[in-house]
């Protein structure tokens, strides 16, 4: 019997593109966790990931056995100057990848690189319904601070919305203390 090896996490290269957007595809034909409802082109994906690449945002990728099975960047949370120093997360899991703990080792990275990196705040944006992604964010300390209802309507129905938040410099604060 084969035992697959544990995730390597890594940065981002180019050449993670098609995979990346073969597993967000999955999420947006079959998921609510985008609420994206037409696939986005390879070209789209590259945009996105390189204007995150040039602002220096974390985007971190997991392969086991060579294979990309899993992705997490956090980017600013909008695009106004003020919002500059607060990121929003995402963390997306090929289908055959979920429940094997790799979510957690790409959310806990992503802090990790977020905090580095300079931003002080990090916002979870879940549809509701996912309990899944709301314990992963609460394991890491995330709570949360709004819960709206029917926001998104995908597959003839209506989506909930949760938003958590970590503060980053607490997480400093904690680190310098332990």
């Amino acid at each position: 019997m084969h035992v697959s090896a544990d995730p390597i996490l890594r940065p981002f290269a180019w050449h993670d593109v098609p995979a990346i957007s073969a597993i967000y595809a999955h999420h947006v034909v079959h998921g609510v966790a985008t609420f994206d409802t037409e696939v986005p082109s390879e070209a789209m994906m590259a945009h996105k990931f390189g204007t995150m690449i040039d602002l220096g945002h974390p985007v971190i990728v997991a392969e086991r056995d060579g294979v990309l099975v899993g992705y997490a960047y956090a980017s600013t949370y909008r695009p106004r100057f003020a919002y500059r120093f607060t990121c929003e997360d995402s963390v997306y899991l090929a289908p055959d990848a979920t429940r094997q703990g790799i979510g957690n080792l790409l959310l806990g990275k992503l802090i990790a690189e977020s905090r580095a990196f300079g931003f002080n705040q990090m916002l979870a944006v879940i549809t509701g319904g996912t309990a899944a992604s709301i314990r992963l964010h609460e394991k890491h300390g995330f709570r949360t601070i709004g819960h709206y209802p029917e926001l998104g309507f995908k597959f003839d129905r209506w989506h909930d919305i949760v938003h958590m938040q970590l503060g980053l410099r607490e997480i400093r604060a904690e680190a310098a203390e332990g």
